[in-house]
């Protein structure tokens, strides 16, 4: 029988440091995320501070709500409302005008002195505004509560999508109300403002709002589209105007009266109300031409503006001992903070200039000069790591003349040619797109037709990557298109 024995072996293998796996977290992280992390050490270190003697001049922020900014004026494209919001106002009616409190005062000259673009509208909510309305209603304290039930359970598009069966368990009601009341409730739910709030589904939603539209001139055309509504509405999305019009028996001009009726209403009642949650794109990395050369730029806005406190270092290594053990870590851990700050964005700036010096025909001409890119290419050439790069263009997005990008957009998978080339997947893209954009409305392209177009431009493409690159870009067949025109 073998006994068990206990051997020692050496064996080399790789691991990673702290701070190495510091680093590489850091690394993968978006601007705003990693801008949070370095805020999070900078509160908790005594070490960091906040340098403030790195400025950022000239850098120009548009106003909140822009879409749209060139990159040639300001490295930032957008902001938050939270950056460009002023500080709240309140305002309070003293007889004869408005009086201002609080720290927002742009005029000190009294109370007549005021400026009215201090004075903006709260957003409303759905529910808010659905409750409000709900007060005027003539109904007892038992439907009352179902109604307020009801309006809780609405998402923010204004239909209930919660079963009738939970919302009477949540309601608290003893004895639980039943399937009669609920109705009722939701039925004085979906008589409120706006028409088709409370509905169940979109067929539901569009029938309660053809039905509160009471225009005398438009019986029989609404009545025409309450049939569609209810029994043709995916013929409807089709656009098949003749083949509904055989359906219905009726003629064409009154199916597309009727189709024109139910395009006005509202497919999501709640959209109105409340606040849209809008994201904003910071760019890691500026581009701008000087002197006909592209030039790659770090955007100041996103580098954290954190160093070592000196001070505190200094007295820390003078009066250290075993006792403070702590702070030799924290400091040690400040140390790794401002370094991988550094090397983050001195390696996004390394990765953002070849991508440049291999993608600059791409800025100069658009998406058809785009080239075939990959990882591997970039990293070799930066004596880098595939996954390194692969961090690096991740969540990280460039500001260009043509736009905003991230900075994977600019990778692609090399596709060849008959000539014996490549072509990049990006450019394919281009092309189709050119194409559908240049066709004749009434005789729209297949994809078949765009796939023997490409080929006669020597790029041998499948029809069913035509079509595949064709809904990447939200562009509908060519039934649908020929259809619409």
């Amino acid at each position: 029988m073998n006994a068990p024995v206990i051997r020692h072996e050496q064996r080399q293998h790789q691991t990673l440091t702290p701070r190495l796996q510091q680093a590489v977290r850091l690394l993968q992280l978006s601007s705003l995320d990693f801008a949070l992390e370095v805020n999070q050490a900078m509160g908790s270190n005594p070490f960091l501070e906040c340098d403030e003697a790195v400025g950022d001049p000239g850098v120009a922020v548009p106003a909140a709500g822009a879409e749209e900014s060139s990159a040639l004026e300001a490295p930032i494209v957008a902001t938050s409302a939270d950056g460009a919001a002023d500080a709240p106002v309140d305002t309070a009616w003293e007889g004869d005008g408005w009086a201002q409190y609080g720290t927002n005062q742009r005029n000190s000259g009294g109370d007549r002195d005021f400026d009215f673009s201090d004075i903006t509208p709260a957003d409303q909510s759905l529910r808010d505004h659905l409750l409000a309305q709900s007060k005027c209603l003539t109904s007892s304290t038992r439907d009352r509560t179902l109604i307020t039930t009801l309006i809780h359970g609405l998402d923010d598009d204004g239909f209930l999508r919660m079963d009738l069966g939970e919302l009477k368990v949540l309601s608290g009601l003893d004895p639980a109300p039943d399937d009669d009341e609920m109705a009722i409730a939701l039925k004085l739910v979906q008589s409120l403002e706006p028409a088709g709030v409370g509905a169940r589904d979109l067929r539901e939603c569009l029938l309660l709002q053809l039905r509160e539209d009471s225009d005398p001139s438009k019986v029989a055309v609404h009545r025409l589209a309450q049939r569609i509504v209810t029994d043709y509405l995916d013929r409807l999305a089709m656009r098949d105007v003749a083949g509904l019009a055989r359906s219905l028996g009726v003629a064409e001009h009154l199916v597309s009266q009727a189709a024109d009726c139910i395009r006005r209403l509202q497919p999501r009642p709640g959209w109105r109300f409340g606040t849209a949650n809008t994201r904003f794109v910071t760019p890691d990395v500026v581009v701008r031409k000087v002197r006909g050369t592209w030039t790659v730029m770090l955007n100041p806005s996103v580098v954290p503006k954190v160093r070592l406190n000196r001070m505190y270092a200094d007295l820390f290594q003078n009066h250290r001992d075993a006792r403070h053990s702590d702070l030799a870590a924290q400091l040690q851990e400040a140390r790794w903070t401002v370094r991988n700050v550094e090397q983050r964005f001195a390696t996004i700036l390394r990765v953002a200039q070849a991508i440049v010096r291999h993608q600059c025909h791409f800025l100069d001409y658009g998406e058809l000069a785009m080239k075939p890119l990959g990882l591997r290419q970039i990293a070799d050439e930066l004596g880098l790591h595939e996954s390194t790069v692969s961090r690096v263009t991740n969540n990280k997005y460039m500001a260009t003349p043509l736009g905003v990008f991230e900075l994977k957009y600019f990778f692609s998978r090399a596709l060849a040619t008959t000539s014996g080339g490549t072509c990049s997947a990006t450019a394919i893209r281009g092309a189709i797109k050119d194409m559908i954009h240049e066709e004749n409305a009434k005789d729209p392209l297949s994809d078949a037709h765009i796939a023997r177009l490409l080929a006669r431009q020597g790029l041998q493409v499948a029809r069913r990557t035509v079509t595949k690159y064709r809904q990447m870009m939200r562009v509908p067949a060519y039934e649908m298109r020929r259809r619409q025109a």
